[in-house]
């Protein structure tokens, strides 16, 4: 007798529950088909008992493979519960995130920006979301970490438009060669939208 039929229960999209139940079912339907075997076979040509032992085997193994199942989908679910938490917790606080843009908001933007070397001559260069020119300025030339605060002015002392804006730095050493950056940001993350939440 086959029972091929049986192994594919775990992948039924009704979950491993629902499997189990099937299981459940075949295996009676089952060893009511092995009784009716064995209460009608030839008694000059007994059937083989490694059939019977190969099949209780595969029906064993499909029983553990949904039992398998059952966990995995537990372990899922405590995954997405705790995804969600961590999320969570990030709310409210402030990140620095490696940037050049950020918002213009009531006319104040921060930037920070790091050179790898002292440099000759540093260029800041705030660009609306348009790549426009809006604002320029020199900056601070030594080595390490400096904070730029924009006050939403551009060169001719007007205030512009709350939205995105990026920084855009030029730094070179005294032989003219460009000197590496890093440019960061701080941003709230009650602005943020958490992806699965």
């Amino acid at each position: 007798m086959a029972v091929d039929g049986v192994t594919n229960t775990g992948a039924d999209a009704a979950g491993a529950t629902g499997a189990r139940t099937r299981l459940s079912d075949n295996y009676d339907t089952f060893l009511v088909l092995l009784t009716a075997q064995l209460q009608n076979q030839d008694p000059l040509a007994p059937m083989d008992s490694t059939q019977f032992t190969q099949q209780l085997v595969q029906f064993s193994q499909v029983e553990q493979q949904i039992r398998t199942n059952e966990q995995l989908e537990g372990l899922v679910t405590q995954y997405q519960a705790s995804s969600a938490g961590a999320a969570l917790s990030y709310l409210g606080r402030d990140a620095i995130i490696e940037d050049d843009s950020t918002r213009l908001t009531g006319g104040k933007a921060n930037w920070a920006y790091a050179l790898d070397d002292t440099a000759d001559n540093v260029s800041l260069t705030v660009r609306d979301s348009r790549g426009r020119d809006v604002f320029k300025t020199t900056g601070l030339n030594a080595e390490g970490n400096h904070l730029f605060a924009w006050d939403g002015k551009n060169q001719n002392g007007d205030p512009v438009e709350d939205g995105v804006y990026t920084l855009v730095i030029s730094a070179k050493d005294a032989a003219g060669e460009t000197i590496e950056h890093t440019t960061t940001v701080r941003e709230n993350h009650s602005r943020r939208r958490f992806h699965g939440l």
